[in-house]
C-alpha cells in the first residue's frame, strides 16, 4: 500500500474547516484514499468540523504560535520543518504539499529521494503583499522557490497561477494546470421541478471578490410578475453585516445560512433551483482562481449563472450548462435569472448537462489521476505509484 504524507502548513487553512481550501484538502485526501493509499496529514491547524468518513484519518498537528507577523513567518518555516522530519520518521512513499507561504516541508522530504507533489492554488506572495502583512519579503520568495524547485511535479489550479510559478522558477516541464474538481458521489442532483417557489442560491466566503452584493442588487431587480422566488446565501465572512443590511431593503425573502461545514453543503445545494457565481470585474485583483463553487453547482445538477471572467468561460458552455453574464452588472444578471425563473424546462436541461459535465470532466479523482500520471513519468517511480 502506498503511504502518502500530505502537508498543509498554512495557519489560515484548517484541515477540517468550512473554507473552500478546507474542502480542497479533504477531497484530495478522499481521492487518494479511494485509490487505496494510506494518507497521513501533517498540518498546523486541524479544525473541528470533522466529516464522518474522515474520522479515522491520521492527522499530526503542530500549531503555529500566535504573535507578531515577523515571528509568525519564522514559526511557519520552523514548524513545517519539524512536520517534515516527523513524516520522514513515520515513513512515506510519496509526499504531497499544499503550497503555503514560508512552508519548508518539500525541500526536506525531497531529500529522501521519494517523489513530491506541490499544489499551488494562488500566488500567495502577491496576495500577502496586497491584502495582509508581509514582513520578510525576500525570505517569502526564497522559501517559495526552494519548495517549487524541490518538487517532482508542481500543479497549478489555473493558467495564471502556472505563469506565476514559471515566473519564479523559470520554464519547467513539470508544472501543469490541474483545475479544482468536485466529489460527484457526495454532491448529487435532487428533483426540483415541482417547487412553487424558485430559490436562487450562492455558496462562498462573503468577501468582496465574490461579488455577492451584485447578486443581492440583481435579485432586487427581478420581475415580480414572473413567479415566486427567494435568495439563499450560504457562507460567512467580513461582508456579512453589510450584505445583510443590503438584503434587508429588498421586498423578497433573503436567507443567510452563515458558515456551513463541507459535509452539509450538498443539503444546501439541494434547496436551490438556480446557482450563481457573481464574480466582479476585479475579483481578488486577478482572475487566477479555479471556480470550486461552479463544479459543486454542476454536480448538484443546478443551472448556473456566472460572470464571464477568468476560467469560467472555459468551464461553462453558454446555453448548455449555464449562462454567462457581464461581471459586476446587476441588470444583465437579473435578466439571466428572470429567464431561468420563467422557464423550468430550461433550468432542467442546463442542470442535467451540468451534472454530465461534472461526472465526465471535473471530478477530484480525475484531477488526482492527472497528477499521478505526471509524477510517474517525472520520477520514474511506477513501482511506488500503484
Amino acid at each position: 500500500m502506498t503511504r502518502v504524507a500530505y502537508f498543509c502548513t498554512d495557519p489560515g487553512i484548517p484541515v477540517f474547516g468550512t473554507k473552500g481550501a478546507s474542502v480542497h484538502v479533504q477531497e484530495i485526501v478522499r481521492a487518494m484514499r479511494a485509490r487505496g493509499w494510506a494518507v497521513t496529514v501533517y498540518c498546523v491547524r486541524r479544525g473541528d468540523e470533522v466529516p464522518d468518513d474522515l474520522r479515522d484519518l491520521p492527522v499530526v498537528t503542530i500549531p503555529v504560535p500566535k504573535g507578531p507577523a515577523a515571528a509568525r513567518e519564522v514559526a511557519i518555516t520552523d514548524t513545517s520543518i519539524v512536520l517534515a522530519q516527523r513524516a520522514i520518521r513515520d515513513g512515506f512513499d510519496l509526499a504531497y504539499e499544499r503550497y503555503a507561504l514560508f512552508g519548508a516541508a518539500t525541500p526536506i522530504v525531497a531529500r529522501t529521494g521519494r517523489p513530491v507533489m506541490v499544489e499551488v492554488n494562488s500566488p500567495l506572495i502577491d496576495e500577502q503583499r496586497r491584502y495582509r502583512e508581509l514582513v520578510d519579503d525576500a525570505r517569502a520568495v526564497e522559501t517559495t522557490i526552494a519548495c517549487l524547485r524541490a518538487a517532482t511535479v508542481v500543479t497549478a489550479v489555473s493558467e495564471p497561477v502556472r505563469d506565476w510559478v514559471i515566473g519564479l522558477i523559470g520554464a519547467h516541464a513539470a508544472v501543469r494546470v490541474v483545475p479544482n474538481g468536485v466529489n460527484t458521489d457526495r454532491v448529487v442532483p435532487v428533483e426540483r421541478r415541482a417547487r412553487s417557489t424558485v430559490t436562487v442560491g450562492f455558496v462562498g466566503t462573503l468577501k468582496p471578490w465574490h461579488g455577492t452584493e451584485v447578486l443581492i442588487d440583481a435579485f432586487g431587480r427581478l420581475d415580480p410578475a414572473i413567479g415566486r422566488r427567494r435568495l439563499l446565501i450560504c457562507g460567512d465572512g467580513p461582508q456579512r453585516d453589510a450584505l445583510t443590511a443590503r438584503a434587508a431593503r429588498l421586498p423578497a425573502t433573503v436567507e443567510f445560512t452563515g458558515a456551513v461545514p463541507p459535509e452539509r453543503i450538498p443539503g444546501v445545494l439541494a434547496r436551490m433551483d438556480i446557482a450563481v457565481a457573481p464574480y466582479p470585474p476585479a475579483a481578488a485583483g486577478g482572475h487566477y482562481f479555479s471556480p470550486l463553487k461552479i463544479y459543486e453547482y454542476f454536480a448538484a445538477g443546478l443551472p448556473v449563472v456566472a460572470s464571464a471572467i477568468g476560467q469560467i468561460p472555459e468551464v461553462i458552455d453558454p446555453g448548455r450548462t449555464g449562462l454567462l453574464v457581464e461581471p459586476g452588472d446587476p441588470d444583465t444578471l437579473a435578466a439571466a435569472l428572470d429567464r431561468l425563473i420563467a422557464d423550468p424546462g430550461l433550468r432542467d436541461r442546463l442542470g442535467r448537462a451540468a451534472r454530465t459535465a461534472a461526472e465526465r470532466d471535473h471530478t477530484w479523482r480525475r484531477a488526482l489521476d492527472a497528477i499521478v500520471d505526471d509524477i510517474a513519468i517525472r520520477a520514474s517511480e511506477r513501482e511506488v505509484i500503484r
